[in-house]
């Protein structure tokens, strides 16, 4: 903590021509109060986590690029994990309020959510623009 303290301070005397204590106590209650407003709302995390993982990340696009719900045995060749990794894979897409799931008869089939889409989409957009 005292290296950080210590870079914070050469950055406000850079910033001010001088530091006292106050202008770093200044300074960190202004961070802080960043820190409290900028992560009082966790609630987009788990989407950006379950996007983490190499293979929900490439049933997420899967989901989005298909023209229709697809069905478990439809992804399971196409990320080469056994049909019990692409099922929890998709349940946590799910949860993340990234794909749909709905039920006939004995087949389990899955479409993306507009989150989803948008989402891959802004990412697609800003990566294309850098």
């Amino acid at each position: 903590m005292a290296d950080t303290t210590d870079r914070l301070r050469r950055l406000v005397t850079d910033e001010l021509g001088e530091c006292r204590d106050a202008d770093l106590d200044r300074r960190l209650s202004e961070l802080d109060g960043l820190a409290d407003s900028a992560l009082a709302d966790d609630s987009a995390r788990p989407v950006f986590a379950v996007l983490g993982d190499e293979t929900r990340y490439r049933l997420a696009r899967l989901l989005v690029a298909a023209d229709d719900d697809l069905c478990v045995c439809e992804l399971e060749p196409l990320v080469d994990v056994s049909e019990s990794a692409v099922s929890h894979a998709l349940a946590d897409l799910v949860d993340a309020g990234l794909a749909r799931r709905r039920k006939d008869g004995n087949w389990r089939y899955y479409d993306a959510t507009e989150l989803a889409a948008e989402l891959l989409a802004a990412a697609d957009r800003e990566v294309g623009d850098a």
